[in-house]
């Protein structure tokens, strides 16, 4: 690859044309897949759902979600603190999340109630955490797990140094499709050549012993690939792919330009839809990083990059919703 310019990621990408790729089905092996996404759905999440972005929640307006059928409810008070409960007044069922934030209260517009986030007779909060990125609900009736105190958290680059932006789109299938579509790699170059470039999986969980048997610092995909930034442009890099919990999908770069970035992609049950098809949000925050001298530059750009980022990966996920749907539909309609 041919450096464009000595301070620069960029590279010149030598690549075949996209029929003469070499073809990566035979790698793509469904029980290695199967088995990634097994081991994944056993990790506890300690009840915790991804609801959507930190800068979604703010101290005027309410935010309504919807998490397994579960109606809720999202504000904050005057001191930024985020609080959650059920999205049905106590009163007479108004909805909440057509309310007004007063003085840091939750006011009813039906008849003034106000709700400080606290217990009262037929209404109890949800615990809530914001991590700076993301806002989490935790719903231990729906999750049926030992509670955690936090969600599980992978480790992230400094948030003063990233560009970080949120995407949510929402797709006919249950979260497990949308991990199983994160848990194949091999498509990449194939499926997203707008995007990708070179992509090369040099790992799976499936080379060890047994598909199942696998040791957590062994239980990733480690993938070489290009990300394309302009034609034949791009930025090659080498990455992992991880679960830390059960809806999560993590992707880090461990080598080349960006080191340390991630990608989170959580996958938030919403119910089933009026054609009686499950919903589920997926919720991906990019958060951009890199220790070259010129990141501080785009960092001062970040609000013209954000969208940039938010579009790419809003492309991404549409066509990867289509993967996802596709299977939930394959998947249900066998049985």
């Amino acid at each position: 690859m041919d450096v464009i310019g000595r301070l620069s990621p960029l590279r010149r990408l030598r690549e075949p044309r996209w029929p003469e790729q070499s073809p990566t089905w035979a790698d793509a092996r469904p029980s290695v897949i199967d088995a990634a996404l097994r081991r994944a759905l056993a990790r506890p999440a300690g009840n915790w759902y991804v609801i959507g972005a930190s800068t979604e929640v703010g101290t005027r307006k309410p935010v309504g979600r919807t998490v397994a059928g579960v109606e809720l409810v999202v504000w904050r008070d005057t001191a930024g603190v985020p609080h959650a409960g059920p999205g049905a007044c106590p009163h007479l069922g108004a909805p909440l999340c057509d309310s007004r934030v007063a003085g840091g209260r939750l006011v009813c517009h039906w008849h003034g109630l106000a709700l400080d986030g606290g217990t009262r007779p037929g209404w109890r909060p949800y615990p809530c955490h914001d991590d700076g990125i993301l806002v989490w609900v935790r719903l231990d009736d729906l999750g049926g797990e030992s509670p955690l105190p936090t969600p599980v958290l992978p480790e992230r680059p400094p948030a003063t140094a990233s560009i970080a932006e949120v995407v949510t789109l929402v797709g006919r299938c249950e979260p497990q499709d949308v991990l199983a579509n994160r848990l194949d790699p091999w498509h990449g170059s194939w499926y997203h050549p707008y995007s990708f470039a070179n992509l090369r999986v040099l790992s799976d969980p499936g080379s060890g012993s047994g598909d199942d048997e696998v040791a957590e610092p062994d239980d990733r995909f480690l993938v070489e690939v290009a990300f394309r930034v302009a034609g034949p442009i791009g930025v090659p890099v080498t990455a992992e792919f991880t679960c830390p919990d059960r809806r999560t999908v993590l992707m880090r770069i461990l080598d080349g330009d960006g080191t340390g970035s991630v990608v989170e992609t959580h996958a938030t049950p919403m119910g089933t839809g009026p054609d009686g098809v499950p919903r589920t949000a997926v919720v991906e925050a990019t958060l951009a990083y890199s220790d070259r001298r010129g990141f501080a530059v785009a960092r001062a750009a970040a609000p013209l990059l954000r969208p940039l980022i938010g579009r790419a990966a809003a492309r991404l996920w549409r066509d990867d919703l289509a993967y996802a749907e596709r299977r939930h539909h394959l998947r249900t309609r066998s049985g």
